[in-house]
């Protein structure tokens, strides 16, 4: 089943916890009140849903929370480690009252959590773990995302899953998700595959992957290459053009993350096997309102927030909120990204992709 934010608001509207009415919400008088400002710091620009999605939903939601009167003061490192402790840094100077950060680097960016915590600004990881002393993170079941991408592959294959040879584009070392979707992708394919080539892809980047990829069919020869472990949307396009810059008439299973538009339409023309589609406005929603709830003091909402717990190599049992993930293919295109409102038919099925939409009956 695909979560939405409904499900969440359902929930702790049922606690009686929904934007502090009700239930025992009331009876710690808030920190503060409506007028907050919420810092959010996301990593790059190549992954398409943190500008299109992530900020937008997040800007929406803490403004819905503070009666119009909270707002997002948002920063882009565009992928530099170094760009991003200097943009956080500028969040401690400006006061902020809470900072959401989705780290480039989650080692690079301990100091600067460590200045906002001596500041009294409290920090919550968002999307990826960051060290340092964080108060919470929200993100998705990261080893479970590989292990949905790992399974796809295995079920693709069939019974030649054992004699198949694939790749592995992982994503960048410096992102701590990174590990934790090879570990489950590992889980699945491990002694069911055989894994020709592993690749670690700086900063996530296309371009990297793309010229890996050009390797990795030099070193095991296009024909002997039965599937593609990508670890996400953008890598997996770039894996898909060197193929077919090799000649490859038939694209082997590719997998990918995140339900970026352009990887919709690849599945939905049959290029990409599948992505991971992971509920953004949901993943969105629940920091936004721990964002608030942490600012506002009120620690019901909070603790109802963060029911699940993890580690971190500088910190144990943080409180955690694991967004759970769908597998999607061209079988539920409807019943996701569109049931979702993530993207349109419109959207999907542009006149180029016309005849592949109407051929699986979206429309």
């Amino acid at each position: 089943m695909v979560l939405t934010a409904s499900t969440s608001a359902l929930v702790l509207t049922a606690c009686g916890v929904v934007d502090g009415i009700g239930g025992s919400s009331s009876s710690s008088a808030p920190k503060k009140g409506n007028d907050i400002t919420v810092g959010l710091l996301l990593p790059d620009k190549e992954t398409k849903r943190f500008e299109k999605f992530d900020y937008p939903l997040i800007r929406k939601r803490v403004a819905s929370l503070t009666a119009g009167k909270g707002k997002v003061l948002y920063a882009n490192a565009e992928a530099s480690e170094s760009k991003q402790s200097v943009q956080m840094d500028q969040m401690v100077d400006k006061k902020v009252d809470v900072i959401l950060v989705d780290a480039v680097d989650a080692k690079a960016i301990a100091p600067a959590v460590e200045k906002a915590k001596d500041a009294g600004i409290p920090v919550i990881a968002y999307d990826r773990l960051a060290q340092g002393p964080i108060d919470a993170y929200v993100s998705h079941d990261n080893e479970l995302v590989g292990e949905v991408q790992g399974r796809a592959i295995v079920d693709a294959l069939g019974d030649k899953a054992a004699t198949s040879k694939i790749v592995m584009m992982n994503g960048s070392v410096a992102d701590p998700n990174t590990a934790r979707f090879k570990t489950g992708a590992l889980s699945e394919l491990q002694g069911r595959v055989i894994i020709a080539q592993q690749y670690d892809t700086r900063e996530w980047l296309p371009e990297v992957a793309k010229a890996n990829m050009t390797k990795a069919i030099q070193s095991i020869g296009l024909n002997n290459i039965a599937a593609v472990y990508s670890a996400n949307d953008g890598m997996a396009g770039a894996v898909i053009d060197a193929l077919k810059e090799a000649g490859a008439t038939k694209i082997p299973p590719v997998t990918g993350q995140d339900a970026d538009l352009a990887a919709v339409q690849r599945i939905v023309s049959g290029e990409q096997y599948m992505t991971v589609y992971k509920s953004f406005l949901l993943e969105a929603d629940n920091a936004a309102q721990m964002a608030v709830a942490k600012v506002q003091g009120r620690s019901l909402e909070f603790e109802a927030l963060t029911p699940d717990t993890v580690d971190s190599p500088t910190q144990k049992r943080i409180p955690s909120q694991l967004v759970q993930v769908v597998a999607l293919t061209r079988d539920n295109i409807k019943a996701t990204v569109i049931q979702d409102g993530v993207y349109t038919v419109k959207d999907i099925c542009t006149p180029k992709y016309a005849a592949d939409c109407a051929a699986i009956g979206l429309k």
